[in-house]
């Protein structure tokens, strides 16, 4: 048995803490983060789950206030361990059949991240850096 001396330990990046490298299939193809990055501010969020409640309406004010992002040099990029087609039809869903809070007809143009393995995960919930 391994004793704990021995053992690497990985501890989870902090928010302004630099990101760890990995590639990634989105809703908007393979991104290889945070290369893909360079120069912006990077919001990198995690949901539990498509087509819950409390996600669709964070996804809905995000994406409706991405052009705001945009414009203050921040790229969002979402992450869920569902597969790519549940992303897919979720994203459509809230585009054709969700109304919230006066939102709707709300497309999510930022990368969803399928996280099936769980990797880019460790990673962490809500980092922001500058690439």
């Amino acid at each position: 048995m391994e004793s704990l001396q021995n053992q690497e330990i990985i501890t989870m990046p902090r928010i302004g803490e630099h990101a760890p490298s990995f590639k990634a299939i989105t809703t908007q193809g393979t991104i290889n983060f945070p290369e893909d990055y360079k120069g912006d501010w990077v919001i990198l969020f995690s949901h539990p789950a498509d087509f819950t409640p409390v996600c669709t309406s964070e996804f809905m004010t995000f994406a409706s206030m991405e052009k705001k992002f945009d414009e203050a040099g921040c790229k969002l990029v979402g992450l869920s361990v569902d597969g790519l087609y549940s992303h897919i039809a979720w994203l459509r869903t809230i585009k054709e059949k969700i109304e919230y809070n006066g939102m709707k007809d709300v497309e999510v143009k930022f990368p969803l991240i399928e996280d099936i393995t769980m990797l880019p995960a460790s990673v962490g919930t809500m980092l922001s850096n500058k690439f």
